[in-house]
């Protein structure tokens, strides 16, 4: 077994650190590029929209599975083997033009991302502890934020010079380059096994759900996360086909909304000693009155910068409750390692999918005003759900909470 060097422990975090953020590589940096896969492919806009929609949800329910196993067979070769079929599956997408093979690729994808987040975030619960591990915690949707940012941006260019398959092509090499790496530098971080028994895992993963601080903060995490994943499937075609404007414009206002959640998720970390439940309450009325506002501004005017005026404002109200949310469940459960990660990540990944699916299916977001309407109906399910939770903290000792952690049954 190749265990990890300690001479190799800061490269290995920073190689870990990194490839965080493969899966918002994966779904946003051929964002720029829906409109002409929908023309090339002779394809529905919903047609195209959907490879969104099976990556998310084949990634969600992966990550369910995938952290029983981690636990049981290490982190490591799981994670190589992934990295790799990940890049074969970028290879395929980029070489065919049959939706059908494009589908079974991005469910491909999904696994393979669900593998590798899985087994990076496992790797700073093997690792660190105690204010090390909060502090690597709060850090992840920091450093996920940089994918929407750098990838759309990223996309766009390469759309508009080299054609959609081109984003494809990046996420190949992206895996290639990230697999030598993790050869020469990384290694086994897990102690000590667990045996993998189908049965101890759904006792874990009853026993965390049913904690409803717990339950509740999964579904804010997907609310907060569909409100991104709405944009990015709606705005494409707002940009492009509503305003005409090219794909790098695309690319640049999804840039735009990275650094908005990236600003969000700072200011999230900044503040991460004040009260919990008062701060994303806060930040969820001030992003339902912002969303009320922008609807009534854009029924009279609407273009380039009251679409970005919904995006900063809005996604970095996003960014923040998504961060504090992510390292409260993330550490909820630290006892549990791949478990708590598959489960924490595969929650909220599965609600996005079915939230922003659901919005964008039920409302025709054609314009801007609809695109606030989406936004709204998140935003309230958010602040119930918050509002619920400040209830149930108050209705569940802190005492009771620590005794459902230690009770947690793990045979």
């Amino acid at each position: 077994m190749k265990t990890i060097k300690e001479s190799n422990k800061a490269i290995s975090t920073i190689l870990a650190l990194s490839l965080i953020p493969i899966t918002g590589f994966a779904l946003d940096v051929f964002i720029p590029s829906l409109p002409a896969m929908s023309a090339q492919l002779h394809a529905s806009p919903s047609a195209v929209q959907l490879c969104i929609s099976i990556f998310l949800a084949t990634y969600g329910i992966s990550q369910l599975l995938v952290g029983g196993l981690l636990d049981s067979y290490g982190r490591f070769w799981p994670n190589i083997v992934a990295l790799a079929g990940f890049s074969l599956a970028s290879f395929a997408i980029a070489n065919t033009e049959n939706l059908e093979v494009i589908y079974v690729m991005r469910g491909v994808q999904g696994v393979m991302s669900a593998i590798i987040v899985v087994s990076k975030r496992s790797f700073f619960f093997d690792l660190f502890e105690g204010e090390k591990l909060k502090h690597y915690t709060s850090l992840f949707s920091v450093i996920w934020s940089a994918a929407p940012i750098i990838a759309p941006f990223l996309g766009g260019y390469l759309q508009t010079n080299f054609g959609w398959q081109s984003n494809f092509y990046f996420l190949a090499w992206f895996g290639i380059v990230f697999l030598v790496l993790e050869l020469v530098f990384s290694g086994e971080t897990i102690v000590t096994k667990v045996p993998f028994r189908l049965k101890t895992i759904g006792n874990a993963y009853r026993s965390m759900l049913s904690t409803r601080d717990f339950t509740s903060g999964l579904l804010i995490l997907g609310l907060s996360y569909g409100v991104l994943m709405i944009y990015n499937m709606s705005s494409p075609f707002l940009i492009e086909e509503v305003m005409h404007y090219s794909a790098t414009v695309t690319g640049n206002c999804s840039m735009i909304s990275g650094l908005a959640m990236l600003s969000g998720s700072l200011l999230s970390k900044a503040l991460i000693s004040k009260p919990f439940y008062k701060k994303l309450f806060t930040a969820a009325v001030a992003q339902l009155v912002v969303s009320g506002l922008l609807i009534m501004l854009t029924l009279q005017i609407h273009n380039l910068y009251t679409l970005m005026a919904y995006v900063i404002l809005l996604h970095a109200a996003s960014g923040f409750i998504f961060n504090g949310m992510l390292a409260y469940c993330l550490t909820r459960f630290t006892q549990f390692g791949g478990l708590a990660s598959g489960l924490t990540g595969g929650g909220y990944i599965l609600s996005t999918s079915a939230f922003s699916y659901v919005v964008v299916k039920t409302i025709q977001i054609d314009s801007q005003v609809w695109l606030g309407a989406g936004y709204a109906v998140l935003v309230i399910a958010v602040l119930g759900l918050i509002i619920r939770t400040k209830w149930l903290e108050r209705g569940v000792s802190s005492s009771k909470l620590q005794e459902q952690n230690v009770t947690l049954i793990v045979e």
